[in-house]
C-alpha cells in the first residue's frame, strides 16, 4: 500500500510513537535517535521526565515522517532493551477526541532533509528567481516626548525547486521582514538585512516544497505528484512576468546559508502528551 508523505510537520497519530520505561542516562535523546532512526527519517525526538505520580524515569515522544516507518519501529522495539538494561514499552499514539493539531509547513532545512532522504542529494535542485528589497519606514512613534523612527527591513523572494527525474518544477514566493530598532546603526542594519534575506529565501523555499507530494510505494520507490491545492496566483506567471514583479538580485541559496535561517514554522505542540493504544502482544 502506498503512503503519501508531505513537506509538513508530522501531525498524524500513526506517525508518533510513545516510549516509556526509559532509564535516566546522559545523551538519552541521542540514544533514542540512534535506535529509532534505523527505521526511517525522524522529525523529532523529545524526552521528558515522568510526572511525580508515575514514579522515577523518563518517557519520550518520537515523530516519524512516515506512518509505515513508525509502525515497523513499534513492532521491532516494543519490549526490547535496545540501549538500556530494562525493556522499553513502545506504542503508537492516538489523538484525544476533539483535539486537532494545526498542520504546519516544514521549515526549509527540514524540507531539504526530507527531499534528500527520499529523492537523493542529486534528485532535486533549487535557485532564487528574484530577491527584492521592499523596505519602508514605519510611522513616527511618540515616546517620552521624543519622536522616534523605526526602520522596517522587508525582502520579497521567489524560489524555484526542480525535480529533474520526475519532471516536476514548483515555485514559492514569500516575504521576510524585521524591525531595526536603531536604523542609524549601519552594523545593525546590515545584520538585519542579511537575516531578513535568509528568512525570505527560506520561507519561499518551504512554500515551493509545499506543492510536492511524495508517494512512497511498497517496494520503496518514490513517485512525485504536484499538489495543486497549494497553488498560488504567482504560479501561473511566466518567469519574465514574475521577474517584473520582483527584481532579480544576484544571490544564491548557497550564499544565503539557509542552515542559519530563523524560520519558526516548525514549532509544534510536541510537548502535548496524547493518549495511546497498548500494542498487542
Amino acid at each position: 500500500m502506498a503512503e503519501v508523505v508531505e513537506f509538513r510537520v508530522p501531525a498524524g497519530s500513526g506517525q508518533t510513537l510513545l516510549v516509556w520505561g526509559l532509564e535516566p542516562e546522559p545523551g538519552l535523546e541521542h540514544s533514542l535517535f540512534s535506535a529509532f532512526s534505523k527505521f526511517g527519517l525522524l522529525y523529532s525526538v523529545r524526552a521528558h521526565r515522568n510526572a511525580a505520580v508515575a514514579g522515577p524515569g523518563y518517557y519520550a515522544i518520537i515523530k516519524f515522517y512516515s506512518a509505515g516507518d513508525a509502525s515497523r519501529a513499534q513492532h521491532m522495539c516494543n519490549g526490547q532493551r535496545l540501549f538500556q538494561k530494562s525493556p522499553l514499552k513502545v506504542c503508537v499514539c492516538t489523538k484525544q477526541k476533539g483535539f486537532q493539531q494545526q498542520v504546519l509547513a516544514l521549515n526549509s532545512s527540514k524540507c531539504q532533509e526530507l527531499a534528500n532522504h527520499y529523492l537523493g542529494f542529486n534528485g532535486w535542485s533549487s535557485r532564487i528567481i528574484a530577491l527584492q528589497n521592499v523596505s519602508g519606514f514605519d510611522g513616527d512613534n511618540e515616546e517620552l516626548g521624543k519622536t522616534l523612527q523605526k526602520r522596517s527591513v522587508k525582502y520579497l523572494c521567489a524560489v524555484e525547486v526542480t525535480l529533474p527525474n520526475h519532471g516536476v518544477r514548483t515555485r514559492g514566493v514569500a516575504l521576510g521582514e524585521a524591525d531595526v530598532e536603531n536604523g542609524e546603526d549601519p552594523l545593525e542594519f546590515v545584520t538585519a538585512t542579511r537575516r531578513v534575506q535568509k528568512l525570505a529565501a527560506g520561507k519561499a523555499l518551504s512554500s515551493a516544497f509545499q506543492k510536492i507530494l511524495l508517494v512512497v510505494l511498497e517496494n520503496g520507490k518514490v513517485v512525485v505528484e504536484y499538489n495543486s491545492s497549494q497553488e498560488e496566483p504567482t504560479d501561473f506567471l511566466t518567469e519574465e512576468e514574475l521577474k517584473g514583479l520582483v527584481q532579480v538580485n544576484e544571490l544564491s541559496l548557497e550564499q544565503l546559508d539557509l542552515k542559519e535561517e530563523e524560520v519558526l514554522s516548525d514549532l509544534s505542540f510536541d510537548d502535548e502528551l496524547p493518549s495511546w493504544e497498548m500494542p498487542s502482544d
